[in-house]
């Protein structure tokens, strides 16, 4: 007999970055909402932090008439709250709670955990207290819903995303043992030190023991958090093969769902807007690095960037700037490029003296008849021609060291420019002032060397507007394309009569294999990617572009929601299972 799939009545998803862009976890929960909404309209509630009690927050729309019974029995039982609509597509309901009041509460909350669930909080530090009072709070706000308008009746599933939401999961499990729970961890804390910290993760990942590593690296209270809830939640997924093979040995437990991380095409503009934008970002991208460098780089230039959170090995950053000086003292190169790091740093916003050249620029530019944008220069470079804003320790930083290290000086002749960009495209940057979407339109090509990759948001995005990428075997997200293709024609060195073969003609994405010591081989490969990609013909490079919308096509929510219907089946099933013990 073929049983009927089991589904939820109601989901509650719980995240620090709900609402609150400050990584890929943002973009997971953002692009899939609009797909389980349409299936379950309003029956999708997203629980994050109110950081903007203070000040309007432009992802969320206050409606105080929305469950407005309920929040005055909330506010009476502690829990203070704001509900609303997330501004993404879809424009599901969001409940931001107020967790600073749970401070006062903090050593009872810590200790029932411990009497509970053996979670050790004593080596808590930084971010911990924080994290774990929105935790216990988001979890004091789906225990006051699920009283106020619903009973057994109904099926419910709570799904808590990282360490940092742990804590609420557990406390529902307890409190109101009917809700289903779900664990997702994105990449492990252990996992992500050891890589962080230069130890070989993969060669002694069978090795390892996480309860000890975590001493060693003083993670002890987020691994305890994250291992504990993996082991007693109803279904323990995460984001690809590569980190359920990281959970089996350094949390002790194998998951029971993988979940890929999707993508909603709606965010890619279509038809002749797109060529509209691509055109705008290419204009804005070589406006202000021929500003900066006083340089004339016009539209033959080939644009390539990496981008994401500042891990200078986890992300591959350092490969990348490795691939580049290669590249640049690379006699077969014959274009010009301009390599962008756009990785957010402790910056102390943008720089004035690029500001007023580009500023009087764009006055010049008003009073010409026929202004071109692409060959605008000033007469000579400013200092530091490499950098967009100012840093507030640029000895510290380790890409503006690496530039000095390299001799890289961006002058006229040199065959490569570096642009470093050390701050969060939102739109409001003061140099570039567009969203980091809109320049993705504007590149050629982009590079994601990742050494510690869960999965890889950003090759997904670049892939789905049309951008081939270069990523690796150290990637979910190159794992999975790498599956996506038909066959093994790679060559083993790549060349042909000394010309780099390019592979990301016909594939759209180039996953090169990388290991925990193959750091020399993986800068050359992407050396030999850029310098065959830059060799390309027009036609080429429309059908790399093709090839890389045809995999993001397959990355869709609308294929990859079905992970998720399994991990819903999987958790409401095992707590029923649990409540009739």
């Amino acid at each position: 007999m073929i049983q009927k799939r089991l589904l939820p009545d109601y989901i509650f998803e719980s995240s620090w970055e709900v609402c609150n862009k400050v990584g890929g976890i943002y973009t997971v929960l953002s692009t899939r909402a609009k797909t389980l909404q349409e299936v379950m309209p309003d029956r999708l509630i997203f629980v994050g932090p109110d950081f903007w009690q203070e000040k309007e927050n432009p992802l969320f729309v206050e409606d105080k008439r929305l469950w407005a019974d309920w929040r005055k029995q909330a506010a009476k039982e502690g829990v203070m709250l704001r509900v609303g609509r997330w501004q993404i597509p879809g424009r599901p309901v969001v409940v931001l709670v107020d967790f600073r009041p749970f401070f006062a509460q903090k050593n009872d909350i810590y200790g029932a955990l411990w009497t509970e669930y053996q979670v050790d909080s004593l080596h808590a530090y930084g971010d911990y207290d924080e994290a774990s009072m929105f935790s216990y709070a988001a979890g004091r706000v789906v225990e006051s819903f699920y009283n106020h308008f619903l009973d057994e009746s109904k099926r419910v599933v709570y799904q808590a995303h990282e360490w940092m939401t742990g804590l609420g999961a557990l406390y529902l499990q307890r409190h109101v043992p009917s809700i289903a729970t779900i664990f997702t961890t994105h990449a492990t804390t252990i996992g992500r030190s050891i890589a962080g910290n230069g130890k070989p993760l993969y060669d002694y990942l069978f090795a390892y023991n996480g309860n000890q590593m975590a001493e060693e690296l003083n993670v002890q209270s987020k691994h305890s958090i994250e291992r504990q809830t993996a082991h007693n939640v109803d279904c323990f997924t995460t984001v690809s093969n590569v980190t359920a093979r990281e959970c089996m040995e350094l949390l002790d437990k194998q998951p029971d769902v993988v979940l890929p991380n999707g993508f909603e095409m709606d965010f890619v503009p279509k038809g002749v807007t797109f060529v509209n934008r691509r055109r705008k970002a290419r204009q804005r991208i070589l406006e202000v690095a021929n500003t900066l460098m006083g340089t004339s780089l016009d539209d033959d230039t080939l644009i390539v960037s990496t981008s994401g959170r500042y891990e200078w090995k986890n992300k591959g950053i350092d490969v990348y700037l490795e691939a580049l000086n290669r590249t640049l003292h690379d006699e077969r190169l014959t274009r010009p490029v301009l390599a962008l790091v756009e990785v957010p740093a402790w910056q102390a916003g943008p720089r004035r003296d690029l500001q007023e050249r580009l500023k009087a620029q764009e006055e010049k530019s008003k009073t010409k008849k026929h202004p071109s944008p692409l060959t605008s220069h000033s007469s000579s470079p400013l200092p530091a021609p490499f950098i967009t804003h100012d840093l507030y320790e640029p000895g510290c930083d380790m890409v503006t060291q690496s530039l000095y290290r390299f001799g890289i000086t961006n002058r006229e002749s040199a065959r490569v420019k570096i642009m470093f960009v050390p701050c969060y495209l939102d739109g409001a940057d003061g140099i570039f002032n567009m969203h980091y979407y809109d320049l993705l339109l504007g590149l050629d090509l982009t590079v994601y060397p990742s050494y510690y990759e869960p999965w890889g948001y950003t090759p997904l995005e670049s892939v789905a507007f049309k951008v081939p990428c270069i990523t690796t075997t150290l990637a979910g997200f190159g794992l999975w394309a790498n599956e996506q293709k038909d066959g093994d024609h790679k060559a083993a060195n790549g060349f042909v009569d000394s010309v780099p073969h390019c592979y990301l003609d016909t594939d759209g994405v180039e996953v090169v294999q990388r290991s925990d010591y193959n750091y020399d081989e993986v800068a050359d490969r992407i050396r030999d990617e850029i310098v065959g990609f830059s060799l390309l013909t027009p036609k080429e490079v429309e059908v790399a572009r093709k090839a890389a919308a045809r995999l993001a096509q397959k990355a869709q929510w609308k294929y990859f929601i079905t992970y998720y219907y399994q991990a819903y089946e999987v958790a409401l099933r095992n707590a029923a299972k649990r409540n009739s013990q």
